[in-house]
């Protein structure tokens, strides 16, 4: 191993420590800012491609030395894709089998490569990060299929070696390329691994540097990250260990992300964008600032979620599947006053809104929000008797997820109704948060 020369006898000696750090690189066009510096920490100079890589590695040695993993065995984990890749790519090099189960609402290009790493890929008809309390989770489903013999399931939301990885490299890097000047570290929530372990290195070092976790809004369409319900699937997160939550919206993270592109030449992708946009709503601009950054991966996995959020890089496309007016149209509404959360929603069916299930009878019989009525969203163009008769009357729909109620909300509005509002973030999101249900 030479990392001079750049010289190794296996792929596993390119993993990342402070003697072979991925690099940082300072960002000069995009962060509007005459004294504070920011620089991107570029994690797919991994040897497989993402942060992730650190975890994986952290898991599997941690599992070997506990004799929990042993040869020939076959791990199982849930991921938003990069974990498994390294988890994937780990397996084949040390001889475990490999199982991954996510949502297929995962971008294509990530499905594809866990594919062609060898991975035997669950999917599940579910959210990008499942809420609290969704049975048919990929979390769920790991769970179980980790408790079948000559099965491991390492739980990167739990496994205390998911953090470790980060403090014994990922923060000594930052603190060495630093020069000890940090000042700031920033970083995206999904697992929490990132954000926790590096920050609490940093603080060892130095107390007053402050850490920044960067989350997305509820409903949200950024794969990797959490909303901060979704949060409560992983034990990582330590909220006490962060000097601040900053919330990142869609349209905010993809439109950094192209710039980046565009104007830095940094090939990030959108959950990069989306820690960077939570940075710079936090550091101040004074002299002496110096905000690190974790950019997990590039942009190349995520040609799917960019022609859903940025269809304009996509005008001329011989791939007439979608029309980029109708994805720009859907993506305002998602980002309207009109999508509600879960508080203005019980305020307004408190006050004698119209409460719509627009799910199908089968998924409403079996578990519902208290008070709802089920309009099936085929039915909302039947002019079924249960819409009011009122079409200045409020009324507020609901599904699973937030798509099919949004949905509803549209159809509503074209038949001329005036007050009508969508729950972001679903039944789901109302489990979740222990609100009342009924079934039958």
């Amino acid at each position: 191993m030479k990392h001079a020369t750049r010289v190794y006898d296996s792929i596993l000696e390119l993993a990342c420590n402070v003697d072979n750090p991925t690099p940082i690189v300072r960002l000069t066009h995009v962060v509007g800012l005459k004294h504070a510096e920011v620089w991107a920490k570029l994690e797919w100079y991994n040897p497989f491609g993402a942060v992730k890589d650190r975890v994986a590695a952290s898991l599997i040695e941690d599992s070997e030395q506990r004799g929990l993993l042993k040869q020939g065995m076959r791990i199982v984990e849930p991921t938003s894709g990069n974990t498994g890749m390294a988890l994937a790519m780990l397996a084949n090099a040390k001889g475990y089998k490999f199982t991954a189960t996510l949502s297929n609402k995962i971008p294509a290009e990530k499905r594809a490569s866990l594919r062609l790493f060898g991975t035997d890929l669950r999917e599940l008809d579910d959210d990008l990060c499942p809420a609290p309390g969704a049975p048919e989770g990929a979390i769920a489903l790991a769970a179980k299929l980790g408790d079948e013999p000559g099965n491991f399931h390492p739980n990167q939301y739990k496994n205390p070696a998911n953090p470790a990885a980060h403090y014994r490299t990922t923060g000594p890097e930052i603190w060495r390329q630093t020069g000890g000047k940090v000042t700031h570290f920033a970083a995206g929530l999904g697992t929490c691994g990132t954000v926790t372990g590096t920050g609490r290195f940093l603080k060892e070092q130095r107390q007053s540097i402050k850490v920044i976790g960067v989350h997305p809004a509820e409903g949200h369409d950024i794969p990797g990250v959490r909303s901060i319900k979704q949060l409560a699937q992983t034990a990582l997160f330590a909220p006490d260990e962060y000097d601040a939550l900053v919330e990142v919206n869609n349209a905010e993270a993809y439109r950094l992300c192209k710039r980046l592109n565009q104007e830095e030449s940094i090939i990030a992708g959108p959950s990069s964008a989306m820690a960077l946009a939570g940075a710079l709503k936090r550091i101040p601009d004074e002299p002496g600032v110096v905000c690190v950054v974790i950019f997990p991966d590039n942009a190349f996995k995520y040609a799917s979620s960019m022609k859903k959020h940025l269809p304009e890089l996509f005008t001329g496309s011989k791939d007439t599947s979608g029309d980029p007016n109708l994805v720009n149209i859907v993506e305002f509404v998602r980002e309207s006053p009109d999508n509600i959360g879960l508080a203005e929603a019980q305020a307004r069916v408190g006050r004698g809104a119209a409460f719509l299930d627009v799910r199908t009878l089968e998924e409403f019989t079996k578990q519902r929000a208290v008070g709802t009525t089920n309009i099936p969203l085929p039915g909302i163009v039947g002019g079924y008797a249960a819409l009011p008769a009122d079409k200045a009357a409020p009324v507020v729909t609901i599904c699973k997820l937030g798509q099919r109620s949004m949905y509803a909300m549209l159809l509503l509005k074209a038949m001329g109704y005036q007050d009508v509002k969508s729950v972001k973030v679903g039944t789901d999101g109302w489990v979740a948060a222990g609100l009342p249900t009924t079934s039958g």
